[in-house]
C-alpha cells in the first residue's frame, strides 16, 4: 500500500520518494507550523491565556506533567522536550488517516527509526549515569559478575528493545489501516458515513493509546538508568 511517487539516482542507486515520505513531511510541517505559531503566541502572551495561547499552554503543561509524573521532576525536565516531540509526532502520524493520509507509522521504516533513536538514548544515558561495574553486573545478572554465562542472553534482550518498540507500534497502526482499506475496497460507495466509527476507533482511540504506550515505555527504559545502584 506504499506507492512510489518519483525516483532519482544517488551514487548509482535508484531512490524512491514514496507516499510515506510525503506523509511524514506533512506531519513534520504541521508540527513546525504549530511550534512557530505557539512560540509567537507565548512570546506575546497575556497573564490570563485565551484562544490559541490557552491551547499551547495546555499541550505543554500536559506533556510536561506526563514526563515528570513518570520520570520525576528533576530527571523529567531533561527529557521533556524529546518525549513531547515524539508524542506529538507519533500521535499526529497515527491519526493522519482521519485526514485522508496513510499513517506514516504504518510503515516499519518510520517506527524502527523512532525505536532506534530511543534505543541509543537509553544506552547513552546508561553510560553517563552508571558505573562500569554496575553495567557489567547487570549484563551478568542473575549470575555473579565472575560468571558471565548470562551475558549473551542479556545482550539479546537489550537488542530486542527497539524491535519490540517498533513492531508494537507498527503492527497496531498497520492493522487499523488494513482494516479500513478492506472496508472501503469491499463496500465502495456504500462505505460513505458509517466507517466514521471505525476511524474514531482505529485512528483516534487506538492511535492515542499506542502513542502513550510508546512514550511510556521510552520513559520507563530511560528512567531505570537513574535509579540508585545496588
Amino acid at each position: 500500500m506504499i506507492h512510489g511517487i518519483f525516483s532519482y539516482e544517488l551514487f548509482g542507486h535508484t531512490v524512491w520518494i514514496t507516499t510515506s515520505h510525503v506523509c511524514i513531511f506533512i506531519v513534520m510541517l504541521s508540527l513546525l507550523i504549530f511550534a512557530i505559531v505557539a512560540n509567537r503566541s507565548l512570546a506575546h502572551g497575556e497573564n490570563v491565556p485565551t484562544g490559541f495561547q490557552n491551547v499551547a499552554e495546555l499541550v505543554v503543561e500536559k506533556l510536561d506533567g506526563m514526563v515528570e509524573g513518570t520520570m520525576g521532576k528533576e530527571v523529567g525536565a531533561g527529557f521533556a522536550n524529546y518525549i513531547g516531540t515524539v508524542f506529538l509526532f507519533v500521535l499526529l502520524s497515527n491519526i493522519a488517516g482521519l485526514f485522508g493520509l496513510r499513517p506514516p507509522t504504518a510503515d516499519y521504516g518510520t517506527t524502527l527509526a523512532l525505536a532506534l533513536i530511543t534505543f541509543f538514548l537509553i544506552h547513552i544515558t546508561k553510560i553517563k549515569n552508571r558505573s562500569g561495574g554496575f553495567i557489567w553486573r547487570e549484563l551478568c545478572s542473575p549470575l555473579p559478575p565472575w560468571l558471565p554465562l548470562w551475558v549473551p542472553i542479556n545482550v539479546i534482550s537489550m537488542a530486542a528493545v527497539p524491535i519490540s518498540l517498533s513492531l508494537r507500534l507498527f503492527a497496531n497502526v498497520l492493522s487499523g489501516t488494513v482494516m479500513l482499506a478492506l472496508v472501503y475496497g469491499l463496500l465502495g460507495r456504500l462505505a460513505f458515513i458509517w466507517p466514521v466509527a471505525l476511524h474514531i476507533y482505529f485512528d483516534l482511540f487506538s492511535g492515542a493509546i499506542q502513542t502513550y504506550v510508546f512514550c511510556m515505555l521510552t520513559m520507563t527504559y530511560i528512567g531505570q538508568n537513574y535509579e540508585a545502584e545496588s
